[in-house]
């Protein structure tokens, strides 16, 4: 996964990314390699700015 994935304003969900994030654990059955770990650390990043963008559309 580039870091050009993580654009601003990520036009996907946190939902999407959380299940995306819970399938990357699913298929790594609990322990992440190297590159998986960095995919994880990829996605929680733009889980994170997608619950904060959600968050503020909602206030």
């Amino acid at each position: 996964m580039s870091p050009d994935f993580l654009a601003p304003g990520s036009v996907r969900s946190a939902a999407e990314v959380n299940e995306q994030i819970r399938a990357l654990w699913l298929r790594a059955g609990g322990s992440l390699s190297t590159q998986e770990r960095e995919e994880y650390e990829l996605l929680v990043v733009e889980w994170a700015a997608a619950i904060r963008d959600e968050v503020i559309a909602a206030a």
